[in-house]
C-alpha cells in the first residue's frame, strides 16, 4: 500500500485525458501534503492508467495525463 493511494484511486476515477491538480487539492485528496517522495511514488500511477506530467513548483501544480 502506497501513503498516495487515495490520490491515485482518485487520478483513476477523473477519466479525463490531462488534467492538473494544485498541491493543496493534492494534500486534501490524499491526506498529506506532497513532499520530496512524490517524484519516487508518481512510478505508481502507471497502474492506474495514467501518468504524472509536468510538475511545477513555481504554479504548485502538477498535470495527470492518461495513457493510451
Amino acid at each position: 500500500m502506497s501513503k498516495y493511494d487515495a490520490l491515485w484511486e482518485y487520478v483513476r476515477k477523473n477519466g479525463t485525458p490531462l488534467f492538473k491538480l494544485t498541491f493543496e487539492e493534492i494534500q486534501d485528496i490524499a491526506g498529506i501534503p506532497i513532499d520530496h517522495s512524490f517524484l519516487k511514488y508518481k512510478k505508481e500511477l502507471t497502474e492506474y492508467g495514467y501518468q504524472v506530467g509536468k510538475i511545477s513548483i513555481k504554479e504548485e501544480t502538477v498535470v495527470f495525463n492518461k495513457l493510451d
